[in-house]
């Protein structure tokens, strides 16, 4: 099956949609990135909160429009915190995300990210490795890179997204966006995009606060990545380096156009 891609229009009226609601974030995301993550959320219009601690976390969870479960930095503490969130999202049928941040190179994250997907992610966001690796479909990937492309990632996508009944978002040069049925690719973004630390664990913040607005949640996904790959083509002509692509960046996402549907 070719995917479809992604329209752009499309993407405007879904921003729209998401400025409008600014959905509350609960991010329980890696240490390195949460201020990024933070920031790329406000830019876009959400509202974001990181609140891991493990007594609060559940809380929090029930609270929220959406929660993101990043395991970049996972700890025991953590772990627990995070398995709290999601239990208490899956009560109160608040969506949430997963980013299994490097689940093909280390058995206890990989083991703790195959427990949460019995409570069914509304969304999953990963590299091709990962994706692959989440699956049961070899995938290892060095640390964090991936050593796999996108389209080779695909069936394992489409496979995982039929298994548990979520949307799997693959991402790389190019996007592909799958329900298990539908395929959307989204184009875009700058090589430069991965020079920077938390570009994709930003990402999947906002895939996660896109799960939280109405209508078709692989079109919301979708254009979640496509916001992001514009910001970075943006970025990337504003700035001459890594260090002057990050404030080009939240300008780009900040300034992006919105479209109020007709």
């Amino acid at each position: 099956m070719q995917p479809d891609l992604h329209s752009r229009t499309l993407a405007a009226h879904t921003l729209h949609h998401f400025r409008t609601l600014s959905p509350l974030t609960h991010c329980m995301t890696n240490e390195v990135v949460q201020s990024f993550t933070a920031n790329t959320l406000l830019a876009l219009g959400a509202s974001p909160a990181m609140v891991i601690e493990p007594q609060e976390a559940s809380q929090f969870a029930a609270m929220a429009s959406a929660l993101l479960i990043n395991v970049g930095t996972l700890t025991q503490s953590r772990a627990t915190a995070m398995r709290a969130a999601v239990e208490q999202a899956h009560l109160t049928k608040t969506p949430w995300t997963l980013d299994p941040v490097a689940v093909g190179a280390l058995e206890y994250r990989r083991r703790f990210c195959l427990d949460l997907l019995a409570l069914r992610p509304a969304a999953i966001r990963g590299n091709a490795s990962e994706i692959l690796a989440l699956a049961g479909m070899n995938g290892g990937g060095r640390g964090v890179d991936t050593t796999d492309t996108a389209i080779a990632a695909l069936p394992a996508a489409q496979a995982l997204a039929r298994q548990i009944g979520t949307v799997v978002a693959v991402t790389g040069d190019v996007d592909y966006v799958t329900d298990g049925q539908r395929i959307v690719s989204v184009n875009g973004g700058d090589p430069l995009m991965t020079r920077v630390v938390g570009t994709g664990c930003a990402l999947s913040a906002v895939v996660a606060a896109s799960c939280a607005l109405q209508g078709d949640r692989l079109d919301n996904v979708a254009s979640a990545c496509s916001w992001m790959k514009q910001a970075g083509q943006i970025a990337t002509e504003h700035s001459t380096g890594p260090g002057s692509f990050i404030p080009a960046f939240l300008d780009a996402l900040y300034n992006l156009n919105a479209q109020e549907p007709a």
